[in-house]
């Protein structure tokens, strides 16, 4: 999201992202101010909105975020030099308000810009990870390392980010690197810049330059047919990331009851199942599901 965000903002890769960006701003809000003041197209962006650990849920997810400690929001919007807003002093103190403009500000944002496309998204995450897997099984951590070029340069101790804007180096300290390979990340790798937790490295994927026009997370005419147009969307709702039954209705525009009716059958049918977590019950995508999604035609 932070990245898009980014991406949104800018006029870079236009043969790649303009479509996606034009989709983007005509279905968007028109009022993004509050995001675009905490994540600009440029520079720093405010970390608390990339909390580590945080769960692939979007509606968690943004909890989480909101439940940062006043001091962590201080702390980072303070690094926003220059950019000193009314609604960003009510945000650093932790004000109710503000918090909840933020949390609608960000559903808003990933529900129009990102939840559409996720499945072509999560291939080409899936694609690179299990790249990075057979250069470390094959030859270790070493190896995993050498194939992050040209991004990042490998050479004992030190990792070389020379595209980095700041051509920087990575140095541990014995801190752990986390890498995320990020759809929306383009050309350059970016770090965070959290001195407290692990090194995080954020870097390109490839990729396919069609990915907008076959997109499988909308479902098809044939699927909508054969599933009913209601339960064909609550199953591309979950395409994205695992979703409650209040997520789930909230995505897809129904009430919570219709929304466990139909997740109720879609799980009896093996293309949904459940999965606890704590008090909260997911509705997760299944291999059966995510095949039936990838087969439906997107053109029709």
């Amino acid at each position: 999201m932070l990245l898009s965000l980014h991406l949104l903002g800018r006029r870079q890769g236009i043969a790649m992202f303009g479509g996606w960006r034009k989709q983007a701003r005509q279905a968007l809000a028109p009022d993004l101010r509050l995001l675009f003041a905490l994540a600009p197209p440029w520079g720093y962006s405010a970390d608390f909105l990339t909390p580590p650990g945080a769960p692939g849920d979007i509606d968690s997810a943004v909890e989480m975020v909101l439940a940062t400690p006043r001091r962590r929001l201080r702390g980072d919007i303070g690094q926003l030099a220059g950019r000193s807003t009314p609604d960003l002093a009510d945000l650093g103190h932790g004000r109710l308000p503000a918090l909840r403009r933020l949390g609608t500000s960000m559903r808003s944002y990933h529900r129009h810009a990102v939840a559409p496309y996720w499945s072509s998204v999560d291939t080409a995450v899936r694609a690179e990870r299990a790249r990075l897997a057979r250069e470390f099984l094959g030859g270790g951590a070493e190896a995993a390392l050498a194939a992050l070029r040209p991004f990042a340069l490998w050479q004992p101790p030190v990792l070389s980010l020379p595209l980095h804007p700041a051509d920087r180096d990575v140095h541990l300290d014995g801190r752990g690197l986390v890498l995320i390979p990020s759809f929306f990340c383009y050309r350059a790798p970016t770090t965070l810049q959290d001195p407290t937790g692990p090194q995080v490295l954020v870097y390109p994927v490839r990729h396919d330059p069609a990915w907008l026009t076959h997109d499988p997370a909308q479902p098809s005419r044939a699927l909508r047919r054969l599933l009913g147009g209601t339960r064909a969307s609550v199953l591309a709702a979950v395409a994205d990331a695992p979703a409650t039954t209040t997520g789930l209705a909230r995505r897809t525009g129904i009430s919570p009851a219709s929304a466990s009716e139909h997740a109720r059958t879609l799980q009896n049918a093996g293309l949904l199942t459940a999965s606890r977590q704590g008090n909260r019950v997911y509705h997760v995508l299944t291999e059966l599901g995510a095949r039936l999604l990838r087969g439906s035609a997107p053109s029709d």
